[in-house]
């Protein structure tokens, strides 16, 4: 049963909680690990899968990790020369984050990664996009995350102009359905039938653009629906 004490918001936003703690119905509790910490055992899972790939040899290792991980993953890679042995990075497009792509080195150069998401698409929308983000964070490139936030404010912003404000939740799904827009990702929508997005999905191979290293797409599957929320 949920339980009514909560943590101040104050203090959430403002703390930060180990891997071994979560917070539950406004608590933050701590996870039984046993002798390691919830760390411990990532990295030691990690060395086993990295040890293991360089025995076997294989062409190439599919890869996923946690937000924030990539670029510690890619460097783990190199140090235990995987590849050198021949052995290539292919994965999801997170593992070559746009705003940590040009921390992981010239070695990445060539790996090719599937996602929805590039700083280098060629649009002008996106060009735009882009410089706008960069001299607003730093010169801080934008990701994945940023163009999701982008597209959700969107979303939002044209539902409520369509139900003149009003915050309905019915009102604003049902204004939602079927809504289509030009983003800085490419062409997307909403399937009227499932309430989920359709994009394009790229495949890019990253390359060495003006002295930064950028996914450059190759290949677009368009219009891609949730394969698992398709009617059979």
């Amino acid at each position: 049963m949920a339980t009514t004490s909560q943590v101040p918001l104050e203090l959430y936003l403002r703390s930060s909680y180990e891997p071994d703690a979560e917070y539950v119905d406004g608590r933050i509790e701590e996870r039984p690990m046993g002798e390691f910490d919830h760390a411990s055992w990532q990295l030691a899972i990690l060395h086993w899968f990295l040890q293991h790939a360089r025995d076997d040899k294989p062409d190439a290792v599919f890869v996923f990790v946690p937000v924030g991980q990539p670029a510690s993953f890619v460097r783990q890679f190199l140090e235990r020369g995987l590849d050198k042995a021949g052995i290539r990075i292919i994965g999801p497009g997170d593992m070559m984050d746009d705003d940590a792509l040009n921390n992981m080195g010239d070695q990445v150069i060539g790996t090719v990664t599937a996602h929805m998401y590039s700083a280098y698409h060629p649009s002008p929308m996106n060009k735009d996009y882009v410089a706008a983000i960069r001299k607003a964070n730093n010169n801080m490139r934008p990701n994945h995350m940023s163009v999701g936030g982008y597209d959700g404010m969107h979303l939002i912003y044209e539902a409520l102009k369509k139900t003149s404000g009003a915050t309905n939740g019915d009102a604003l799904v049902a204004a939602m359905k079927g809504m289509a827009w030009e983003s800085p990702r490419g062409p997307i929508s909403i399937d009227p039938e499932t309430r989920d997005i359709v994009q394009n999905v790229y495949m890019r191979r990253v390359e060495k653009v003006d002295g930064e290293l950028y996914n450059v797409e190759f290949e677009t599957f368009n219009a891609v629906k949730d394969p698992g929320k398709i009617k059979k």
